[in-house]
C-alpha cells in the first residue's frame, strides 16, 4: 500500500506502469507511460471474466507485451484506518508498526501484511495522523498466486479506496473542490462499494459497503422480468420515458440501503471535526445506470457527479478516447494503480 498527496512526475527515465483491477465480474486494465513530460494513457481495456481469470491474464501479457502489473484488493480481508499516534519519525513508525497496530484493527498482526502512511505530523497534544493498512496474508496469497500462474509478476500491491485516492488526487487540486468543506469518493463496484472522506486530499476515513452493483442489476433483474445480462446492458441504454421510470423505482429501494450507508459514515466523519461533507464524487461500474445520480443526489440531499481519472493524463493516439468516454467510471481504480509508480 502506498498513499500518494500527488505523483511526482520529473524523471528523465520513461517508465511503464500496467495497473489491474480484478473485479468479480470483468477485469480492468491502464498502462500508462511516464515521462519527464507527464503521464500518457497508452491502452486501456475492460474484459469479461466469462472465459476465467488465467486465459485473460495470458491474452493481456501477449497483447500488451508487458508481464510486470500493479494489483489492488478489496472486501473484507482488507481494512484501512486513521489513527492518532504519538507523534515520530517514519523510521520510528516502521519499528513501532505492528505493536501499535495491533490496538486498532480487528486481526491478528501475525495473520496480516501492514503498512501505514503518515498524513499529518502537526496535530494537537503532539500527536500526528497516520493510515493504517492491513491485508490477510492467506488472501493476498491465493491472489497472488492466481496472478502469477498466468506469468505475470507483481510491482506493487494497494487497496481499492487508496487507488481512487491516488487517481483523483492527481487529476482534481484543491482549487477544483469546495472550499472549506470536505468531499466523498464513492465507487460502486459489482461487489463492493468503496467509500473513503477526504480533507484538502488527505483521507479521513474508508470503508466498503457490501450494497453494490449487482445489487442494483438484481433488483432491474426482478422487477423488469429480463435476465441478469440484459439488466446489466441498461446501463448503456437511453430509455424512452416508461422504462426510465421502471429503472428508477428498481433502483431506489437498493439505491436507499447504499445511501443509508453512506450517510451513517457522513454522520460519523463529522461528528469527530467540525467539517461537513459537501459533495460526492461518483464512479465505478455500478454507478452508471440510467438516472443514478440524480436519484442518489436527492435521496442524500447532496451534490454528486461524476468524476475525469484522466483529466489530467494525455491519451494516446493509440486509444479510442471518445469509445472509452463511456466507460470511464469503471476504470478509475486500474487508473488509480497504475499511478502507483
Amino acid at each position: 500500500m502506498k498513499f500518494m498527496p500527488a505523483l511526482k512526475i520529473g524523471s528523465p527515465k520513461e517508465k511503464i506502469i500496467l495497473g489491474l483491477d480484478i473485479g468479480t465480474s470483468a477485469i480492468k486494465f491502464a498502462k500508462l507511460r511516464f515521462t519527464k513530460g507527464g503521464v500518457e494513457l497508452c491502452r486501456i481495456g475492460i474484459e469479461p471474466l466469462q472465459a476465467g481469470l488465467e486465459p485473460i491474464l495470458k491474452n493481456i501479457i501477449k497483447d500488451q507485451n508487458i508481464k510486470k502489473a500493479n494489483i489492488s484488493v478489496c472486501g473484507p480481508s482488507t481494512i484501512i484506518r486513521y489513527v492518532n499516534f504519538p507523534k515520530m519519525t517514519a523510521q520510528e513508525l516502521a519499528q513501532s508498526l505492528k505493536f501499535e497496530a495491533q490496538k486498532h484493527i480487528p486481526f491478528s498482526v501475525s495473520e496480516v501484511n501492514l503498512d501505514a502512511a503518515i498524513l499529518k505530523s502537526d496535530l494537537a497534544d503532539n500527536k500526528m495522523l497516520v493510515m493504517l493498512a492491513a491485508i490477510k496474508k492467506d488472501f493476498l496469497a491465493a491472489r497472488l498466486k492466481l496472478i502469477e500462474s498466468a506469468g505475470f509478476s507483481v510491482s506493487n500491491v494497494d487497496i481499492d479506496s487508496v487507488a481512487l485516492i491516488n487517481a483523483f488526487n492527481f487529476n482534481y487540486t484543491k482549487e477544483d473542490l469546495p472550499q472549506a468543506k470536505s468531499i466523498a469518493l464513492l465507487n460502486i463496484g459489482s461487489s463492493f462499494s468503496n467509500l473513503s472522506i477526504l480533507e484538502e486530499g488527505m483521507p479521513h476515513l474508508s470503508r466498503d459497503i457490501q450494497v453494490a452493483g449487482n445489487n442494483f442489476t438484481q433488483k432491474l433483474e426482478d422487477g423488469l422480468e429480463i435476465d441478469f445480462k440484459s439488466a446489466e446492458a441498461l446501463k448503456f441504454t437511453s430509455p424512452d420515458k416508461e422504462k426510465a421510470q421502471k429503472i428508477t423505482q428498481g433502483l431506489e429501494s437498493m439505491l436507499s440501503s447504499l445511501a443509508a450507508e453512506v450517510r451513517t459514515s457522513f454522520d460519523y466523519y463529522e461528528s469527530q471535526g467540525t467539517l461537513s461533507v459537501a459533495k460526492i464524487f461518483l464512479s465505478g461500474a455500478g454507478s452508471i445506470f440510467p438516472g443514478f445520480k440524480d436519484l442518489l443526489a436527492n435521496i442524500l440531499g447532496i451534490e454528486v457527479e461524476y468524476w475525469d481519472p484522466l483529466r489530467k493524463i494525455k491519451v494516446s493516439e493509440e486509444v479510442d478516447a471518445q469509445k472509452i468516454k463511456m466507460q470511464l467510471p469503471r476504470l478509475a481504480v486500474a487508473i488509480g494503480i497504475a499511478l502507483h509508480s
